[in-house]
């Protein structure tokens, strides 16, 4: 069992600053990357950014420059660090893990989501 607990969701006004954070807990064995995603209302889920073991980093397009995702490996946390905040970034923001269990099977596992809210 592997449980995804996400933080720091809100609202905030445009061109302002909010921070996610993501614990991941449970029979994890080692992680492959952890990513955040993104579904507006309406909306298909899109990848907003994945960060790998070795710390390599990819980020959607609209998000570059403005966001930045880390991870601590030792704590199994990621963080998207969100900056310039415009009301396209409203969305439910969902962390992601790529992971092998105990049992040495792959697997991956969604948080439940945060809120994010630009204002304009």
């Amino acid at each position: 069992q592997v449980q995804l607990v996400e933080s720091g969701g809100g609202f905030v006004q445009a061109g302002g600053s909010l921070r996610l954070s993501c614990r991941a807990s449970g029979s994890i064995f080692s992680i492959h990357s952890m990513a955040w995603y993104r579904q507006a209302l309406g909306k298909q889920r899109v990848l907003v950014a994945t960060i790998s073991t070795a710390g390599d980093t990819n980020y959607a397009d609209s998000v570059k420059g403005r966001f930045m995702i880390s991870r601590d490996n030792a704590e199994n946390t990621v963080d998207l660090q969100m900056n310039t905040l415009k009301p396209a970034d409203t969305a439910v923001y969902y962390c992601v893990l790529r992971a092998r269990n105990t049992l040495r099977i792959n697997f991956g596992s969604w948080g439940q989501g945060t809120q994010v809210t630009g204002s304009s």
